[in-house]
């Protein structure tokens, strides 16, 4: 058997964490695909398929969205989804489930996972969660992967797998779902500095959106922009910045404990 994990990572978070997972499983070996540098996946190729994402304000990215509606229609498949979050998880993950269900996979099962947070604002107000995920959610993590291990297991002896149950959970379930510009609109209006910005381009290459466009400068397509701060976080020389943020709260790649706590 064969799977393929689909994941959205802007930080690094995500892809840390799905790295883990597929280190983590025993009785299947699973591909890692970037939904936003490796074009289309050839999922007839595969038994398994995992949906990964981070929260993009409680709720899923709008790039993951229309890579999933952009998808062929699946008769059953078994999949399973998994969102990262670093202050809430809101609806994400039932979103996500929705969206995997509404293009014919069987979702078997979904997790939430709590990890440091790469959103500049969160991190500049004290609430960067740099010690998460801590040891229960750890745990919690580690038993969603040895259930998902198990179903597989079931279905590798040609055993029916029953849909799983997302249960975000009270508080989660009652937090609203933003629109899909949300995000941008908190952003607002990006600028460069140029005498710290070297031209370098990575801004452009790294955007998922093609909301910038180096000329030599980077300028700003707010009508692409979905406010997921790639081009912030890495920007080597810290010379992007908003009305608001300017040369704090950056977070351009997972922190060295997370790293150390989701080793393989």
């Amino acid at each position: 058997m064969k799977g393929i994990i689909c994941y959205c990572s802007g930080s690094g978070n995500t892809q840390l964490a799905s790295r883990y997972i597929v280190g983590k499983l025993k009785n299947i070996e699973f591909d890692l695909f970037n939904i936003i540098t490796d074009g289309n996946p050839a999922l007839e190729k595969y038994d398994v398929v995992g949906f990964a994402t981070f929260t993009n304000f409680l709720s899923v990215p709008y790039i993951l969205q229309t890579f999933i509606e952009k998808l062929p229609q699946q008769n059953n498949k078994p999949a399973f989804v998994f969102n990262t979050y670093g202050f809430m998880s809101g609806r994400t993950l039932r979103i996500l489930e929705k969206l995997v269900a509404a293009k014919g996979f069987l979702v078997i099962a979904g997790h939430s996972l709590h990890m440091p947070e790469s959103y500049p604002p969160m991190i500049v107000s004290g609430r960067g969660n740099e010690q998460a995920p801590d040891e229960k959610e750890m745990k919690n993590f580690n038993k969603y992967i040895s259930g998902l291990d198990q179903l597989i297991c079931e279905l590798d002896r040609g055993n029916e797998l029953r849909r799983a149950k997302i249960r975000p959970g009270l508080l989660n379930s009652l937090l609203p779902a933003f629109s899909i510009t949300k995000a941008r609109d908190d952003m607002g209006e990006k600028y460069v500095d140029e005498h710290l910005c070297t031209e370098c381009g990575l801004c452009e290459k790294l955007c998922p959106y093609k909301a910038v466009k180096c000329s030599p400068k980077p300028v700003f397509d707010m009508n692409k922009c979905y406010g997921c701060w790639t081009c912030y976080n890495h920007c080597p020389e810290r010379a992007i910045y908003t009305a608001k943020y300017r040369g704090v709260g950056h977070y351009p790649q997972p922190i060295s404990q997370l790293k150390e706590k989701l080793k393989v």
